[in-house]
Parts: C-alpha cells; sequence; structure tokens
C-alpha cells in the first residue's frame, strides 16, 4: 500500500484548513491549555496551543509551515510522551491509516490528561449520501469498506464519549474525499484527486470508467439536472463525525 511520502506530496496545496471545520474542531478542544496533534500531516487545523505534531510521513512533516508547531516522525500506536503529556490529545482523519487501532486508542488516552478529539467518518452514511461514491466510483468506497472504523468502535474503545456532526459547505477549501460536493468537476482534476487517499489509492483503471461518465454527464448537462437539488444547499451532512470523549 502507498504511503504519504508518495500520497502526500500535494496536500499542502490542496488540503487547506476551512475556518468552519476549523471552528468545530476548536470548539470540541474547548480550553485545553496544549494539544498534540497525532497523524498531523501538514498541519491543518492546528489550534495555536499545539505543542507537539506526531506524524510518520517526512514528506507531510516537510510540508508544515514556518511557524508551526514542532513535529516528531514516529507513529500513533507508540507515541514519543510520557503520560498525561498534554490536556488534550486530536487526531484529524488518520485513524483509518494506524495498523493497530487499539493501540493507537491506549496510546491517545495514555498521553492526553482531559481529552481526546478524533474526525473520521460514518461509512455507512457516506456511502449512502455521497453521489461520488454512490453512483460514480463505487470501487473507490469499496476501498474504504476495508479501512474504515465504525464510528460506534471508536467511542467503545475511547471508554464513552459523543459524536458530533461535521457539516461539509458547498464551498470548503479543504480538498478531502466530499469536500466537492457541489463542485463535481474538480473530481476530474488528477491533482484534486491526488490529495483525497481513497481515490489517490484506487487505480486509474478502476476510476476510469466512473470518471468519464461523470465528465459526459456535467458535459450534457445530467449531472446537473439529477443532482439539482444539491445545487440549493450550502452544507451537507454526508457522514463526517467529530468524536469528543473526556478521562
Amino acid at each position: 500500500m502507498a504511503t504519504y511520502d508518495t500520497l502526500g506530496t500535494t496536500y499542502a496545496r490542496t488540503r487547506q484548513p476551512d475556518p468552519r471545520i476549523a471552528a468545530q474542531i476548536y470548539a470540541a478542544l474547548g480550553d485545553a491549555t496544549d494539544v498534540v496533534n497525532v497523524g498531523a500531516g501538514s498541519g491543518s487545523y492546528e489550534p495555536p496551543q499545539t505543542v507537539l505534531a506526531v506524524e510518520p510521513s517526512r514528506v507531510m512533516i516537510n510540508q508544515r509551515s514556518t511557524g508551526a508547531a514542532p513535529a516528531v516522525q514516529a507513529v500513533a500506536e507508540h507515541l514519543p510522551l510520557r503520560d498525561d503529556a498534554a490536556d488534550a490529545v486530536m487526531a484529524l482523519l488518520t485513524v483509518h491509516h494506524w495498523t493497530d487501532l487499539t493501540s493507537g486508542i491506549r496510546e491517545l488516552r495514555r498521553v492526553a490528561r482531559r481529552r481526546i478529539v478524533i474526525l473520521t467518518w460514518d461509512q455507512h452514511i457516506f456511502r449512502e449520501r455521497f453521489w461520488l461514491v454512490r453512483d460514480y466510483l463505487p470501487e473507490a468506497a469499496a476501498y474504504d469498506d476495508t479501512r474504515a472504523i465504525p464510528t460506534d468502535q471508536l467511542i467503545d474503545l475511547l471508554g464513552g464519549g459523543r459524536q458530533e456532526p461535521v457539516c461539509i459547505p458547498h464551498d470548503c477549501i479543504d480538498g478531502f474525499g466530499a469536500a466537492y460536493w457541489r463542485r463535481p468537476h474538480a473530481y476530474l482534476d488528477s491533482h484534486v484527486r491526488a490529495g483525497i487517499s481513497m481515490l489517490a489509492q484506487s487505480s486509474d483503471d478502476a476510476l476510469a470508467p466512473g470518471l468519464t461518465r461523470l465528465a459526459d454527464d456535467l458535459r450534457v448537462g445530467r449531472w446537473h439536472t439529477r443532482y439539482a437539488e444539491l445545487l440549493t444547499l450550502e452544507a451537507i451532512d454526508v457522514g463526517y463525525r467529530l468524536l469528543v470523549t473526556d478521562h
């Protein structure tokens, strides 16, 4: 399987933090005085009180902005931190990449003094509600079926907590999977797809038929007719969830 040393080369360009999603994440972190970001990538959504980023890919670390929190190259399953090292630990769109989920969650609980915040998605809802994977690229959804973690399972591993829907604005500037739900032409751009792991890790041959059908539907106006209701919406819930748990 490809790693973020190859997948992540364009992330700093296509994966900029969206301020509306950032506000929800910061609210979930509450009054945490110091935060560790696990699976930090290039540093999106890190609040000012972030004291350390943990990221396994050197390519991703090298894309962090000047002035960002210091970063260490390590994995979630073996955090190089003492017990109760930070008030809060956050892990955003990362748990599905871990090789040992139970160990990773155990490490988050060990390091966090008070709160853990995880951004993930509910694959069942995602499959049902997101037109791209439901109607054009089921192959990409099939790939995510193998790695998506049920939110109830995560809550159990965390020892309890709450789930908050994260609605995706129509002009979301963070180019993750469903970001372009009202801008379908974007999915025809290979640079955009390179920043979406479920597409980047699916073969070009597997995606080609669906992308061709999407291009044709856009060209003749069929997409706009079929999904006319979407064009009236400002934001949608396609299954992204913020999990928040306190010790």
